[in-house]
């Protein structure tokens, strides 16, 4: 209901409707008796005092919102809409009750506050992360650059000199690729590339080759139908490289690990499927926890449960 008043140029309450009455807690006697700035929270009053002034110009208050204080202590929030009569010194007010929406509006802010707080946290672990994976990966290049290879005279050795130098190289690529994504991401989230599939398979593959020949994973790969596809590339090299060390990681010992890859144009949308005949999982019984953080579907001891998205 709302809350109507007349109120006199000298600054006490003239007239007071009951729902006023019954908002403030206070009698109408000692709502009258009293100025009316007594009642107004007192970070308001210089405020309320300044918007108030106008109204003895014969200036309309519209949309004026202000803090009172109820007979209990309480402190709410009301929206004003006031009209002065200059000849009779005399201010026709009516007021709502927004204290629910205020409450409302910060506790939004709140969570705005504590949303940021946690991004900025995120944006510090990246950082960080990045630099501690960097130092060790840089090492190792180094440290492989400074071998001899022409002087490698086994051929298994050589190898996998060879190989621990590409995966190395590749990491560094990938944590640089990551990193500046990351930076991107935080200028704009609709940044898309035009993605090949041919092109990460065989980018992600080769930087773990040595895994999928250790494995004796075999592939079915089909992107025949769609080629590429409007997506961040540093994203689809990290879903490839999760989805292919997951097959792996959870094959079946006594089967060979066949994983296939398709993309398809369904009903007019780019679809990617990928699939295994690895364990697998009961989707009866875990179904619903597919896409909940920390949810382990095997007992492998280096399991995380983390979710790609």
């Amino acid at each position: 209901m709302d809350c109507l008043c007349i109120a006199n140029f000298e600054g006490y309450f003239v007239k007071i409707n009951p729902a006023f009455v019954e908002l403030l807690g206070f009698s109408e006697t000692e709502l009258r008796s009293k100025l009316i700035s007594d009642f107004i929270y007192d970070e308001d009053k210089k405020r309320t005092a300044s918007y108030r002034s106008n109204l003895k110009q014969n200036k309309p208050l519209i949309n004026f919102e202000n803090r009172y204080v109820t007979k209990s202590g309480a402190i709410i929030w009301l929206h004003w809409t006031a009209i002065p009569v200059e000849k009779d010194k005399l201010v026709y007010a009516i007021a709502k009750d927004i204290t629910h929406k205020k409450e409302l509006e910060n506790e939004r802010i709140s969570h705005l506050s504590k949303l940021s707080e946690v991004n900025e946290k995120l944006k510090q672990l990246n950082y960080t992360t990045s630099h501690d994976l960097r130092s060790p990966v840089n090492n190792l290049i180094s440290l492989v650059d400074l071998i001899d290879l022409s002087k490698v005279e086994d051929p298994e050795t050589l190898k996998m000199l060879n190989y621990i130098k590409v995966s190395a190289e590749g990491l560094n690529d990938s944590l640089n690729t990551y990193v500046e994504a990351f930076k991107q991401k935080n200028i704009s989230n609709e940044t898309l590339d035009l993605v090949n599939f041919n092109a990460i398979f065989n980018k992600v593959s080769h930087s773990i080759s040595t895994l999928i020949q250790k494995s004796g994973a075999q592939f079915e790969i089909d992107f025949s139908v769609l080629e590429n596809v409007p997506f961040n590339p540093a994203y689809m090299e990290s879903i490839f490289l999760n989805f292919i060390t997951n097959s792996i990681k959870y094959a079946r010992p006594e089967v060979p690990l066949i994983i296939s890859i398709t993309s398809n144009n369904l009903y007019g949308k780019p679809t990617f499927k990928y699939s295994d005949n690895g364990l697998g999982f009961d989707m009866e019984k875990v179904g619903h926890l597919i896409f909940k953080l920390n949810q382990r579907f095997h007992g492998n001891e280096d399991s995380k449960g983390v979710v790609y998205t």
